[in-house]
This record gives structure tokens, sequence and C-alpha cells, in this order.
């Protein structure tokens, strides 16, 4: 498997943390040098290690947040 190159642009905000200290957090995520996307998912302390997640562009952001808005909690 090919090494996963990537860089936090910036930390948005954690969502949750586990017991084990892994932090869910909102970032915006540069993947290979490619266009930075906004990215939910699970990482260590370091941000070394990381857990599977969802990477979203602006638009898709912009659609969860109305769907987000529109619920009723």
């Amino acid at each position: 498997m090919a090494d996963i190159k990537f860089e936090i642009q910036k930390e948005l905000g954690t969502i949750a943390e586990s017991a084990k200290g892994w932090t869910k957090e909102l970032n915006l995520i540069s993947w290979n040098g490619k266009e930075a996307k906004y990215d939910i998912r699970d990482w260590d302390l370091e941000h070394k290690k990381m857990g599977k997640g969802v990477t979203l562009s602006v638009e898709d952001l912009k659609k969860l947040k109305d769907i987000l808005n529109g619920m009723d909690l």
C-alpha cells in the first residue's frame, strides 16, 4: 500500500473523544498535495495515526449543514 501524504491546514473542531484518547475531528486537510477538503475522522493524540473517515468538498459540507439544520433534534 502506498504512503498517504497529508497536511492538516486548519483544525476546525473536536466532535468527540474516545476513552483511549483518540478524537473525532473536523479539519481542513490536503491529501497527497491536492486542494484541501473538509474531513471528519478519528485521530490519535499526535495526528500520526488515523481512522477511516469522510472527506467533503465545500458543496458537500454546505449540503450536510442544510440537512443537519433541517433535523428536529
